[in-house]
């Protein structure tokens, strides 16, 4: 197994695509932020001074999923279709639910794309609800499916 970002002399490369097919890309990417079950009330209810969490945050990961390729070296700019970041609240087991899901029509995948906009939207409720608690943590972010390409469909629990 080669790493594909690497050349043959194990210099860092960009990975050619020219001549690869346009196919239908979908990334699927999850992660979560923990907090104090108060600090979890206080965000769902609108109460934080810095203004509306959830929406923020959701705006903050769709733009990051398409800076993506500013921000992580090597990612080619990609013409994305759709990007969903959507969340879920967990009164129980105190957390917000981060799933983000990337779509575009090229030649390479867009997982870093998925993975961009979760880790981002984590981000984004930790600074704004950090005056609240700082002893928030942002945990499990994973790519949890992708399809498309050469390699076609994957899903994490497949991969044993």
């Amino acid at each position: 197994m080669k790493l594909s970002h690497l050349d043959d002399k194990g210099r860092v490369a960009m990975v050619g695509v020219g001549q690869k097919a346009d196919t239908e890309r979908i990334a699927v990417a999850a992660g979560e932020v923990r907090m104090k079950l108060e600090t979890l009330r206080l965000i769902v209810g609108g109460a934080v001074s810095k203004g509306d969490v959830l929406t923020t945050a959701q705006i903050a990961g769709v733009m990051a999923a398409k800076r993506t390729p500013t921000l992580i070296p090597l990612c080619h700019p990609l013409s994305l279709t759709k990007i969903d970041v959507e969340f879920e609240i967990d009164e129980d087991r105190p957390r917000i639910g981060i799933t983000a899901t990337v779509r575009c029509t090229g030649k390479t995948g867009v997982e870093m794309e998925a993975l961009t906009a979760v880790t981002v939207a984590a981000l984004t409720i930790y600074d704004m609800a950090k005056a609240v608690e700082k002893t928030m943590s942002i945990e499990g972010i994973r790519l949890l499916r992708k399809s498309g390409g050469k390699s076609g469909d994957w899903r994490l629990q497949d991969a044993g």
